[in-house]
């Protein structure tokens, strides 16, 4: 199974009295995902990582890339209750 592209989409971040920011909303086109919880954050030469769980009970990883300033949508899991998706990319 060949893996696509990341997907480019929109992040509202807070940045926390250390000046870390922390993803909080994801806009992926016309959807906007709130986020409940970051459950891990790492970090790359030239990316920052989030796995974080939206609104929607899907999990995500998302990346900050810290050279071009853009984020992007790296994978996706709806729960099995919901659904049987899961898109790597």
């Amino acid at each position: 199974m060949e893996n696509a592209a990341p997907i480019e989409i929109q992040v509202s971040c807070y940045a926390g009295y250390r000046g870390e920011e922390t993803p909080r909303r994801l806009r992926i086109g016309r959807s906007r995902v709130h986020v409940d919880t970051v459950l891990d954050r790492w970090l790359a030469p030239d990316h920052r990582y989030f796995k974080i769980r939206g609104d929607d009970g899907a999990d995500y990883i998302i990346r900050h890339d810290i050279i071009s300033m853009r984020w992007e949508l790296i994978f996706y899991h709806r729960t099995p209750s919901d659904s049987h998706e899961t898109m790597a990319m």
